[in-house]
């Protein structure tokens, strides 16, 4: 969380700031997308927050482009890295890392969807919590090349952009300070990604009673 709290306070610090908090997104929005560990959506919003309060009219636009990008990146080397393992006899780490994370249930809805949808529901997989490697698996498993994938991964990767991005000025709007408005950027991104675990877990227990 500190990470996060840094790295979107130093974009806005004027230019020398901008130098390592641009560069710094990119990085940590690659990273997640590969290694679906850092909380992505909410480093998007904290940086949203930090551009609006910026004089810079080009910081919003700076920010959407660099974790759009990174974003995409990060998608289609995953998916690529997938790619190799499905072909090979033993797999890969990569591939088992995508499979470990994409539950039966999930998978099978995820396929379900992918064949009576298509690149709609890769698209959607981005702004679902928790969505985006399900429906990759799908994908691997439907054998789509991976310039067929990037093509669906565009707009997806365009759409989380802009989701999160509006999250963090709705924050910054919110609060005269920067890191105030982090904190509730942080919170709420934190807050949407966790409520359908929650959701289910709810209903596991009420389901077990």
């Amino acid at each position: 969380m500190n990470v996060l709290l840094a790295a979107a306070a130093t974009s806005g610090q004027g230019s020398a700031g901008q130098a390592i908090g641009y560069p710094t997104l990119f990085l940590l929005v690659l990273i997640g997308a590969l290694v679906p560990v850092v909380p992505t959506g909410a480093l998007v919003s904290s940086a949203a927050v930090v551009a609006f309060h910026e004089t810079s009219p080009l910081a919003m636009t700076l920010v959407f482009a660099v974790a759009a990008l990174a974003a995409f990146l990060g998608d289609v080397a995953l998916y690529w890295l997938g790619r190799r393992g499905m072909g090979s006899k033993n797999g890969s780490r990569w591939l088992a890392a995508i499979e470990s994370r994409a539950p039966e249930d999930r998978l099978a809805q995820a396929q379900e969807k992918l064949s009576e949808h298509g690149v709609t529901v890769l698209v959607l997989s981005r702004l679902v919590p928790a969505g985006r490697i399900p429906v990759m698996l799908a994908c691997l498993m439907a054998k789509w090349p991976v310039r067929r994938f990037a093509r669906g991964d565009v707009p997806a990767c365009l759409a989380w952009a802009a989701t999160y991005q509006l999250i963090g000025v709705l924050g910054g709007s919110l609060f005269d300070e920067p890191w105030e408005g982090v904190v509730a950027a942080v919170a709420l991104t934190l807050a949407i990604s966790a409520g359908p675990s929650v959701w289910r877990r709810v209903r596991g227990l009420r389901g077990a009673t």
